[in-house]
C-alpha cells in the first residue's frame, strides 16, 4: 500500500498532463527569484555541506572567504541551509554584505540560517540551480557530499557544453579535492571521455585572500 504523504515529496512525478497549472508555479518560482536578484550585482555561489559543524575548520574558511568577498563588494549566494551554507552567510552578513540565502523545502535538513538577509524558498531544484548559475561570476566549492558534487558537475558540465559563459570554479581544500581531480585526470582524461580544457575548468586553492584575489582579477568590480 502506497504512502500518499510520501509519495507526495517525489515532485517531478506529481506534473501529469492534468496537471498543467503546475506551470504557473514553476512560473511563478522564476518570477520572484529574478525579481528578488535583479540588482544583485557581482556575486559569487558558495557550496558546501550542510552538516559541516559551527566552528569546524571548513567553517571558519568558509565564513573567511564570504567576509573577504563581501568586503571586495561581491554578494554571496549559498543554499541558504546549514553548515557551509550557514558560515558562508554569516560571513557576508558580518561584512555589511548581501547575504543570499536560496533555500529548498526539504522533508529534512534544510532549514533556513538566520545569516541570509535576501531570503527566496524553492520548491524545485532546477530552478534554484538556474539562480545560483545565472547570478554567479564564480563558484566557490567547499567539501560536501552529494548536493555540493550535483552543484560543481552541473556546472563544468554547462560551461563544457557551451550553454552557459565560461566562469572560474574554484575547489576549496587541496587534501579534500586532489584526489578527485587526479582520479578525472588519470582515468576520465586517458579514457577520452574528456579534453585537458574540461578538467582546466578547476581550480583547486586553500588561501581565502588568494581566492578572492583571483576571482577579482577576472572580474571589475
Amino acid at each position: 500500500m502506497k504512502n500518499s504523504k510520501f509519495e507526495k515529496q517525489y515532485v517531478i512525478n506529481n506534473l501529469r498532463n492534468d496537471e498543467s497549472w503546475r506551470m504557473f508555479k514553476i512560473i511563478g518560482e522564476f518570477t520572484d527569484g529574478i525579481e528578488a536578484l535583479h540588482d544583485l550585482g557581482p556575486a559569487v555561489s558558495i557550496f558546501g555541506s550542510a552538516r559541516t559543524k559551527k566552528g569546524a575548520p571548513f567553517y571558519k574558511k568558509a565564513e573567511e572567504i564570504a567576509y573577504l568577498f563581501a568586503k571586495n563588494k561581491f554578494a554571496v549566494i549559498t543554499g541558504g541551509g546549514g553548515g557551509i551554507m550557514e558560515a558562508a552567510n554569516k560571513g557576508a552578513s558580518d561584512a555589511k554584505g548581501a547575504s543570499v540565502g536560496l533555500n529548498i523545502l526539504l522533508p529534512f535538513e534544510e532549514i533556513s540560517n538566520k545569516y541570509s538577509n535576501i531570503k527566496i524558498d524553492f520548491k524545485y531544484f532546477f530552478i534554484r540551480k538556474v539562480m545560483f548559475i545565472k547570478y554567479a561570476m564564480a563558484y566557490i566549492i567547499m567539501p560536501g557530499g552529494l548536493g555540493t558534487m550535483d552543484e560543481l558537475f552541473e556546472a563544468v558540465t554547462l560551461i563544457q557544453t557551451q550553454r552557459i559563459k565560461p566562469f572560474p570554479v574554484i575547489l576549496v581544500g587541496t587534501e579534500y579535492w586532489k584526489g578527485l581531480v587526479e582520479w578525472m585526470q588519470d582515468q576520465m582524461l586517458s579514457c577520452g571521455n574528456v579534453v585537458v580544457k574540461d578538467i582546466e575548468n578547476f581550480k583547486i586553492m586553500d588561501d581565502p585572500e588568494q581566492i578572492v584575489k583571483t576571482i577579482k582579477d577576472i572580474v571589475i568590480v
